[in-house]
């Protein structure tokens, strides 16, 4: 069993705000998996669909970002998981909007959500899948984050999403190696690998 959290803040007028692509990359895996049935479970909406004999667990914690430690604690605790059957999926403004990155470990670097997640859990050796949303500029993070993509960003976090749910099911499948060999981009001079 693994637990696949897609992190995001609940409420309507977050929905398509760009500190939820977690949430909108659970709800296309879902979809593709026929796994729409969510129910309300750890102060999240929580579904399951099994892939490959491996039962997926999809959570969206419902706390808002900042305290999402809270409702991945309370479902490992109840499943009996380790951090090695965690993936969080997560926005991040160093990469640009299209780009995915998975990682079997790291910093929060910034992000509120991650942090509050490793305090839960104890450590930083959990897998994430970071989806890019292009730097804030010059507009406040908090206010960056909390806003909905521009047109031009809108077809390349689609494609992005698209490649995340595939990203998804490699890494529940094959490991976390495996999906960072085939998803992750080639290093650039100027970028560490």
């Amino acid at each position: 069993m693994k637990l696949i959290v897609g992190l995001g803040n609940p409420g309507t007028q977050y929905e398509r705000t760009r500190h939820n692509v977690g949430f909108m990359a659970i709800d296309l895996f879902a979809q593709k998996h026929g796994a729409m049935n969510f129910r309300v479970a750890h102060e999240s909406f929580l579904a399951d669909v099994l892939l490959g004999g491996e039962k997926l667990l999809l959570l969206k914690p419902q706390t808002y970002m900042n305290l999402s430690g809270r409702a991945v604690a309370s479902a490992m605790g109840f499943y009996k998981l380790n951090v090695d059957d965690l993936l969080v999926v997560v926005d991040d403004v160093a990469l640009p909007a299209g780009v995915i990155r998975l990682r079997p470990s790291g910093s929060a670097g910034g992000h509120n959500g991650l942090k509050d997640i490793e305090s839960a859990v104890g450590g930083i050796t959990y897998s994430r899948l970071r989806i890019g949303v292009d730097a804030p500029g010059i507009v406040p993070q908090k206010d960056y984050v909390l806003n909905a993509f521009t047109p031009e960003q809108k077809p390349r976090i689609q494609s992005a999403l698209k490649t995340s749910v595939e990203a998804i099911g490699v890494w529940a499948q094959n490991g976390i190696v495996t999906a960072m060999n085939r998803f992750n981009p080639p290093p650039t001079p100027s970028s560490p690998a």
